[in-house]
């Protein structure tokens, strides 16, 4: 029943040819920008988090195990814990100037934003 979901074929333009395949755009997953590509800001976050900081990396591009993978670095060589979801990378603490060093080191274009 969850193939004939409408939801999932809205704006869809239908053909009359029997041998049609529909393939959906969403199956394609973001491909691997380069990190000298990158543009990454780095920010301090004090909201809804009972009084506490968090540095918080925006502006990723790419597959979600990347991402992972990066925050998974980030947090080890930080020595704090921390999450990556929505393109965001959350370190839990003030560590902006080390986290775009690390960042620049690894090959991203990295900086300080407002906070």
């Amino acid at each position: 029943m969850s193939s004939n979901d409408w939801k999932k074929r809205l704006n869809v333009v239908y053909s009359t040819n029997p041998d049609f395949n529909y393939e959906s755009g969403k199956d394609i997953e973001n491909d691997a920008v380069a990190p000298h590509k990158q543009d990454l800001r780095v920010w301090l976050d004090r909201k809804n988090r009972g009084g506490k900081v968090a540095t918080i990396v925006k502006g990723y591009v790419g597959p979600d195990d990347a991402l992972k993978e990066l925050c998974r670095e980030l947090k080890t060589k930080c020595g704090v814990g921390g999450s990556a979801k929505n393109g965001e990378i959350i370190i839990q603490g003030d560590f902006r100037d080390r986290v775009v060093d690390l960042l620049v080191k690894a090959g991203y274009r990295a900086k300080k934003a407002g906070g």
